[in-house]
């Protein structure tokens, strides 16, 4: 995408030597409600997914991110600087509230048009057409947004968002209405934008987009940062949590004898064409498998994780 440079300089030297976001012990309360509590951590270039319950927080961090909100307690910095009440840190932030917010009488053109004039675009209408055009709706670019479907209105929502090529974009319940043709082509426009080095922050509750395109997360829990990075790296952590592996060989149930007599394993069940194995110690078990299918005398055919999908660990973090 080609667009204007936005006149932005002292930001960039900055930008150059920080995170692209970066909170320190933030803190967000309203009256004697608390909805961010102490939350730290700081993002590069990627994606990174934003995981939590209804009443997380999720949506009140987004809009400190956004500039909306002021912390109550701690530091929050995008691109080097406080986002809020700076014009010139908004003009390299892309917003996607997950509320309804675009005028119903606006064309999708006109809409996004009028976000590339806020953002000071020296051709808003070029820009216009090429965001409009990268999130497919140049057919219904004419329409009254107030004909559009929920998925066109949020696709619209993102063309606004992205018009003014921002190094950040936060995104909150992006794909909300859309199908999942609609779904995929974001992804992909989402994943293409991480490859040329922005920051992309989204919430979702559809777990299997989180895991489909977040090269990280960020889970919430009560306004707490309950866990951050890779979701595979943090169910390896969780050693009160047993691990759970499914085993499919040549013989079953000779397999399940010789595993349930060792030490890392607590728990062995034989189900329909398979083994499922509990075990506190994912490392030692790795080393004994081998070893006891051989004393077993069978063929190993499938040894797989039962529970490292980004839904487990969501669930475990949550409930925990």
């Amino acid at each position: 995408m080609t667009t204007a440079p936005v006149a932005n300089s002292p930001a960039v030297d900055i930008a150059a030597q920080a995170p692209a976001i970066e909170l320190v012990n933030v803190a967000r309360w309203y009256g004697n409600v608390v909805a961010v509590n102490d939350i730290t951590f700081s993002l590069g270039p990627g994606i990174t997914g934003l995981l939590g319950p209804n009443g997380a927080g999720k949506t009140t961090l987004l809009h400190m991110l956004a500039g909306f909100l002021a912390p109550s307690a701690g530091t929050v910095r995008v691109l080097g600087l406080s986002p809020s009440r700076d014009p010139s840190v908004y003009r390299r932030i892309g917003l996607v509230p997950e509320r309804e917010s675009v005028y119903g009488f606006l064309t999708g053109f006109e809409y996004v048009r009028f976000n590339a004039r806020l953002q000071g675009m020296r051709d808003a209408d070029a820009a216009s057409r090429v965001a409009i055009e990268r999130v497919g709706l140049q057919d219904a670019a004419d329409r009254a947004i107030g004909t559009y479907s929920k998925g066109m209105r949020q696709r619209a929502k993102v063309a606004g968002a992205l018009v003014h090529d921002p190094q950040v974009l936060l995104l909150d319940e992006p794909f909300n209405g859309m199908d999942p043709r609609q779904r995929l082509a974001m992804m992909d426009l989402l994943g293409e934008m991480a490859a040329a080095g922005r920051t992309i922050l989204f919430s979702s509750h559809i777990l299997e987009e989180v895991e489909r395109i977040g090269t990280e997360i960020l889970v919430m829990v009560a306004g707490r940062l309950a866990a951050s990075g890779d979701f595979r790296a943090i169910r390896a952590l969780m050693t009160d949590r047993p691990h759970m592996i499914t085993i499919r060989s040549s013989d079953d149930r000779r397999l399940a004898t010789i595993l349930i007599a060792h030490p890392a394993v607590f728990a062995v069940e034989l189900q329909q064409n398979a083994v499922s194995v509990q075990t506190a110690h994912l490392s030692a078990f790795r080393r004994i498998i081998a070893e006891a299918s051989l004393r077993a005398g069978v063929r190993l055919i499938e040894v797989s994780p039962a529970d490292e999908s980004l839904e487990s660990v969501f669930d475990y973090l949550v409930h925990r």
